[in-house]
This record gives C-alpha cells, sequence and structure tokens, in this order.
C-alpha cells in the first residue's frame, strides 16, 4: 500500500511535534516542510528531530518558486504555520489537494481565502485539532440538548504564563451558546499544558465532561486522524466536530 505523502507548512514548536507523529505514522510519508527561514544546517525535518535518515526535505519561504508543487508533489497539506501561510498555497499545492488547517486565528481576509480554496478542494479546519477536544465538544451539545435546563460552566486550566483567555474555551462557550464573560473560568498555575472541563449541573447530580493535554503531540495525532478522514471528500470546508459527530452518529450502540 502507497504511503500518504504530506507537505507541512509551520516548523516552529509545535509544527516539529506534528512533523514528528507523522514520520512515526507508517501510514504516511513526510514528503517536505516550509519553514519561514532556514534556522539551521540541516536539510531535513528528520535530522532536525534526532533521527538518523532523511525525511521531510526542509525548505524556507524564500526558496519556494512557481515549480515547487510540479516538483514537490503531495496528496495533503497540513499548516501548523500562521494566518497568512494559507497564501503560499498556490505555489505549494495543486489546486485540488485536500488541506488540514490547525491556524488559531484567521484574518478575515486570509479566511476569505481559504473559504475560495475549499471550492475546489475539501478543506479541514479546527483551530484545536486534538481529537479529544472535539469529542468533548460533540458531546457536550449532545448533553445540552438532553438536558436543556442544566446549568452550564467552562473551567479552562492553563500554564501560569498565558495571560489570555482559552481560544478552545471561548469557541467551547459558542458552540453551547454561552456568553464566555460570564461561563468561562480561568485558572493559570505551574505548568499546565492545557486542561478544559464542562460543567452541568442539574438537580441532585452533576456531569463533567473534561480533556487534558499532556503534550503538543497530540495536534500531530490530530492532523493525523484528520488526514486520514478527509481524503477522498468532495470539495468543501470540514471541521473535526462534523466528521465526529457523523462517527457519533453511525456509532449510536441499539438497545
Amino acid at each position: 500500500m502507497e504511503k500518504i505523502r504530506i507537505g507541512l507548512l509551520g516548523f516552529g514548536k509545535t509544527g516539529k511535534l506534528v512533523a514528528n507523529e507523522f514520520i512515526k505514522d507508517e501510514a504516511f510519508s513526510l514528503s517536505w516542510v516550509v519553514r519561514k527561514t532556514a534556522t539551521d544546517h540541516h536539510d531535513y525535518a528528520s535530522r532536525v528531530l534526532g533521527y538518523e535518515y532523511d525525511c521531510g526535505k526542509l525548505f524556507s519561504v524564500e526558496e519556494l518558486d512557481h515549480n515547487f508543487r510540479m516538483e514537490n508533489p503531495v496528496d495533503a497539506l497540513v499548516d501548523f504555520s500562521s494566518s497568512d501561510g494559507v497564501r503560499l498555497y498556490k505555489n505549494i499545492i495543486g489546486k485540488k489537494v485536500p488541506v488540514i488547517t490547525a491556524i488559531s486565528n484567521y484574518e478575515p481576509a486570509d479566511l476569505d481565502l481559504l473559504n475560495s480554496i475549499a471550492e475546489h478542494a475539501p478543506v479541514l479546519y479546527s483551530p484545536n485539532i486534538t481529537l479529544g477536544i472535539n469529542v468533548l465538544m460533540v458531546a457536550a451539545q449532545i448533553i445540552q440538548k438532553i438536558a436543556p435546563h442544566a446549568d452550564i460552566e467552562i473551567v479552562e486550566e492553563h500554564f501560569k504564563a498565558k495571560s489570555e483567555v482559552s481560544g478552545t474555551a471561548k469557541r467551547i462557550a459558542g458552540v453551547l451558546d454561552l456568553n464566555p464573560k460570564t461561563h468561562i473560568n480561568s485558572i493559570r498555575v505551574g505548568g499546565i499544558v492545557g486542561r478544559h472541563e464542562i460543567i452541568f449541573g442539574l438537580p441532585n447530580q452533576t456531569i463533567r465532561l473534561s480533556h487534558e493535554s499532556i503534550s503538543r503531540a497530540a495536534f500531530g495525532q490530530g492532523a493525523i486522524f484528520a488526514a486520514k478522514a478527509i481524503l477522498g471528500k468532495p470539495p468543501g470546508m470540514y471541521t473535526m466536530e462534523n466528521i465526529i459527530a457523523k462517527m457519533f452518529e453511525q456509532n449510536i450502540p441499539v438497545y
């Protein structure tokens, strides 16, 4: 079975962990990685990550030209760069190549461009692409429909230096139609990577859904799940939520 060829955009702290997950997965071949600048002497992502073989050829943005996508074809693009990374797509991938993007916040013009790309190719856009947090959001919406009168509070815990309210917590508030200013409770202690909990208060009982990220490598595992899910899909905009919601629907136990 031929491996799925992946191109990765972004090689920062999270991008390196994502690259590592694709390198370890036997279903994929990390073809290349595009980063902002060449910051070391290595030619391959695998060498940067400590492997003793060549995988994931490194390119800086300055090296890209109109021939790049013809000379370096891939089956899917994974984007962990920044909002304006979408402007590089025309040079690095073909018009119909699937895209998985986990950019936290897109500028309006960049989001418009991403939507235009989705007219010709499947695009999966999830700011938090971890499998667990998206399962949590789908499950929370199901509980809310079952118990619409429950009191709901969101608790987000992160490392001490994180000043802003978690974007994932805001996203959870949005899908549950809650005011983020009054329903999100933030805790900042130590070196917590990220923990989110949704508490449903009912008469004489509570329901708690929680998810904790142990390592940013979870983003890479989420990207792998997303890549497998989106390949072969028709053009359009997808999210981890709607893919997981369909899987929930297809796997509801029958009693």
